[in-house]
């Protein structure tokens, strides 16, 4: 069965626009989800609507409200809510074209993947596609998802579109505020150049397949053996793999190179169900390019978000 879209529109481009559909480019359909239970019966602990002093309300009797001061709201109805109109609720209009180093990942929020919507609309969405490749540029718009607007940026991917959500100016914290704290320590320029070695000896290219989600295997491992009526030992404790053990830098740097911990591990077993036929992109650009993504864009921390292009 073909995947439901998600958002259904228009891009447009000046006086160019064409239909286009939006489908999640992430999921968390094989995460495990516990549901809360009433320990004695076993049975699951539902949720009640309630009005303090006057019991259960129906769901037809519910509706959306503003606090506008403690305690008293402004009601809001579905009706009015839905009479909202502008125009990104239908169509994403690209109105800035940057960098994609430009845009600070800590802006990026949700990627979707974007498609033309029908044949008729493939011949401007490929144009569109090819000419941010050749301009190595990432567009920028607005659109509104789940009753908000969010701005987005737009990029080529494979034959298709990646469109990211963007955070608001306002939603992102100042990093001063907490980053003045932080003392102003000279490092050891030979402390810099070991570590330096132990980030070279592990260094490689990114591959999110070889990364293992251990704590929902050993939570698959708990309920694999509860539904089989093994008993499950008590925690030991102490299990505490972020504690520090820099007593001395130094000598730490020495004995982790020494000992091998600076060389690169083997892959480990890859994430259950994840897909080994990802489409591939292209190589490494300049720093101004616009990354050409492959699946579901994936940054790495930084400042700048490191570009690819086709």
């Amino acid at each position: 069965m073909a995947p439901r879209a998600y958002w259904k529109g228009h891009i447009r481009l000046a006086l160019v626009s064409f239909p286009i559909r939006l489908y999640a480019a992430v999921t968390s359909t094989d995460r495990i989800s516990l549901h809360r239970i009433h320990r004695e019966s076993g049975e699951r602990v539902r949720q009640q609507n309630v009005v303090p002093d006057e019991g259960p309300v129906d769901r037809d009797d519910i509706v959306m409200g503003y606090e506008y001061e403690r305690g008293k709201y402004v009601p809001i109805e579905d009706e009015e809510l839905d009479a909202l109109d502008i125009e990104s609720m239908h169509t994403v209009d690209l109105t800035h074209f940057v960098d994609l180093a430009d845009i600070d990942p800590i802006y990026f929020d949700r990627p979707y993947f974007v498609t033309p919507d029908g044949a008729i609309a493939t011949e401007a969405f490929v144009t569109i596609r090819d000419a941010l490749r050749g301009a190595k540029k990432v567009a920028l718009g607005q659109i509104v998802l789940a009753k908000r607007e969010r701005i987005v940026a737009i990029q080529p991917c494979g034959r298709g579109l990646l469109l990211e959500t963007l955070r608001w100016a306002d939603e992102v914290r100042e990093a001063d505020t907490y980053f003045d704290d932080i003392e102003e320590v000279k490092a050891s320029k030979d402390q810099v150049e070991m570590a330096e070695q132990l980030i070279t000896a592990r260094a490689g290219e990114f591959d999110p397949d070889s990364f293992v989600d251990r704590y929902q295997e050993e939570l698959r491992a708990l309920i694999d053996k509860k539904l089989k009526g093994k008993r499950v030992a008590a925690p030991k404790g102490g299990k505490d793999g972020g504690a520090s053990n820099v007593v001395n830098l130094m000598d730490a740097l020495k004995a982790s190179l020494e000992d091998g911990s600076g060389s690169k591990k083997g892959k480990s077993a890859r994430r259950s169900g994840a897909s080994s036929s990802k489409a591939s992109a292209g190589a490494s650009g300049g720093k101004t390019a616009s990354r050409d993504a492959k699946t579901p864009a994936k940054s790495s921390g930084g400042r700048t978000r490191q570009a690819r292009s086709a």
